[in-house]
């Protein structure tokens, strides 16, 4: 489990993304289209309960804090809730049945990535979705042998917005964290890349929640599409 950790306050960095080497991603709302599957698991409860699915659209921007933004938006039930652990358990059964049935890459990212694996630049997957649905769903969308680092949620002691994760990816892909990219849709994401001393870019096409939209996340970049972000790290050296 996931240790208690203070989360970083946003600050603006100073790093340049034309001296990165190596860009890292968030997988959910960044990488892939993930809102889908995670949206259906919620609504399959609620129906299990005799209760109406609610719309997608209300429940997609949440999907980027997992079990427990996408259980808050359903049931208005938060981690401290008595019955929250059995409800979380639940929907984790739930999308672990059906992780990827509607589950894509989001449109111009299978590009990107064609792009940086021909330059050579060296990409990985950091994310607070579990290793026991990181890896399959990876695996399924044909990453696995790409990714040169794939760091989960209970990879490290701590998930994001603590910056273990991200250091962990560096220390995988043996360079610096100023010299990595860390690309994301959630305002941890950010505090995060921060924290660790990466260049953060948040990606506003992503789920991005409902409190601060990313312009307000003190990012040093913020991209639109992922054409706009193929744009941004074609300024990359490798």
């Amino acid at each position: 489990m996931n240790q208690p950790s203070p989360q970083p306050e946003p600050r603006i960095g100073t790093g340049s993304i034309d001296l990165c080497r190596a860009v890292l991603f968030d997988f959910d709302g960044t990488l892939a289209d993930t809102a889908p599957d995670l949206v259906a698991a919620a609504n399959k409860m609620r129906t299990d309960r005799g209760l109406d699915m609610l719309p997608y659209e209300q429940l997609r921007p949440l999907a980027s804090a997992g079990a427990r933004g996408l259980i808050g938006g359903a049931f208005g039930v938060g981690p401290e809730h008595r019955d929250y652990a059995s409800m979380r358990d639940e929907f984790l059964a739930n999308y672990e049945a059906d992780i990827c049935v509607e589950t894509t890459l989001f449109s111009g990212i299978g590009e990107l990535l064609d792009g940086l694996d021909e330059r050579g630049i060296r990409w990985g997957i950091v994310t607070n979705k579990i290793g026991r649905l990181t890896m399959p769903l990876v695996e399924q969308l044909g990453l696995a042998e790409r990714a040169r680092c794939v760091v989960s949620g209970d990879t490290t002691p701590h998930a994001k917005p603590h910056p273990a994760p991200l250091l962990h990816a560096a220390n995988e892909l043996a360079l610096q964290p100023e010299v990595i990219a860390y690309i994301g849709d959630d305002l941890r994401d950010v505090q995060a890349g921060f924290a660790a001393g990466m260049v953060t870019v948040a990606a506003a096409y992503g789920y991005c929640g409902l409190d601060l939209p990313p312009t307000m996340w003190h990012a040093q970049h913020v991209v639109d599409s992922p054409g706009q972000l193929q744009r941004l790290l074609s300024q990359l050296n490798g």
